[in-house]
């Protein structure tokens, strides 16, 4: 777990208003010279304002001890937060209010970074895609969720059934018959998935490579080792037409995290995502 924050910071809380919610959220703010450019961070699955093992908590002050203010609030249905919990791909009136918050009541942030992790970074994008709204200056994507049946099978091939079609101790176990009947049907039953090929001309991870190629500004890419999610990520940005040339971009910064998993729970993992994320920061919005 990672360690308890004693970050020099000031918290407020600020009330975030849409006509189908009411949320609150926390403003982490310098107690010093603040930054002109602040950072959102959108929570990912069904995690509340403090996140996955407080990491939203402790990325907040850190950030804000280093002079960027940092907001961390409840989406819809979740934490204190009124109304219906809303799918990832339909935020947009959510961070909007979030966006406007931050940036009218605290004078000195004129732009945004939105920072999301899983399906956070995924709303991320898609939020650009649905606003071109001027004041998101930066993406900070962590394991951006791409979830299909047809990305999960071809990645459970490459990253786990592949390593163990190669392995001596796989095939004596199958030729003694150790492998049940019901792993060889899933095996079967994932190759097949694998297969199939993918419409993905109204997808949500269409819209996400929209987003992503005609984003102007910095995007700084986050991946654990450990994670299928990311992995999965990764494995379509590369070979899907959609996401042809996307890391390669001139404004794409991306760093695989070692041993890391999904959530960056271990105290390792989840120093070396802020220390990433603080890098990033102060190399492209340090004014």
């Amino acid at each position: 777990m990672p360690a308890t924050d004693t970050s020099p910071c000031s918290e407020t809380p600020v009330e975030i208003l849409t006509q189908a919610s009411a949320a609150w959220g926390i403003v982490s703010a310098p107690q010093g010279p603040a930054f002109e450019t602040g950072v959102i961070i959108v929570t990912g699955g069904l995690q509340y304002r403090v996140g996955a093992h407080r990491q939203s908590v402790l990325l907040a002050r850190q950030l804000a001890a280093a002079g960027f203010t940092t907001l961390r609030f409840d989406l819809a249905g979740l934490g204190d937060a009124t109304g219906e919990v809303c799918d990832f791909e339909h935020l947009e009136p959510q961070l909007t209010a979030a966006l406007e918050a931050l940036t009218t009541q605290h004078g000195t942030v004129k732009r945004v970074v939105l920072w999301g992790l899983c399906d956070g970074a995924s709303a991320a994008l898609l939020q650009w895609r649905a606003t071109t709204d001027p004041r998101i200056a930066g993406l900070c994507l962590v394991n951006p969720w791409v979830r299909s049946d047809t990305g999960l099978a071809r990645t459970h091939i490459k990253h786990y059934y592949g390593h163990r079609l190669t392995e001596w101790s796989f095939w004596r176990k199958l030729l003694a018959g150790g492998v049940g009947p019901k792993a060889i049907a899933q095996l079967m039953g994932t190759l097949r998935t694998s297969l199939h090929r993918q419409d993905t001309s109204q997808s949500f991870q269409q819209k996400m490579a929209l987003a992503w190629r005609s984003f102007p500004s910095p995007i700084l890419l986050l991946i654990s080792e450990r994670d299928l999610t990311g992995q999965e990520f990764m494995d379509q940005a590369r070979t899907d037409k959609a996401w042809q040339g996307c890391l390669q971009m001139a404004n794409v910064q991306q760093h695989i995290m070692p041993g890391a998993d999904h959530t960056c729970s271990t105290q390792g993992g989840h120093e070396l995502l802020g220390q990433l994320t603080l890098q990033w920061l102060l190399s492209r919005f340090k004014s």
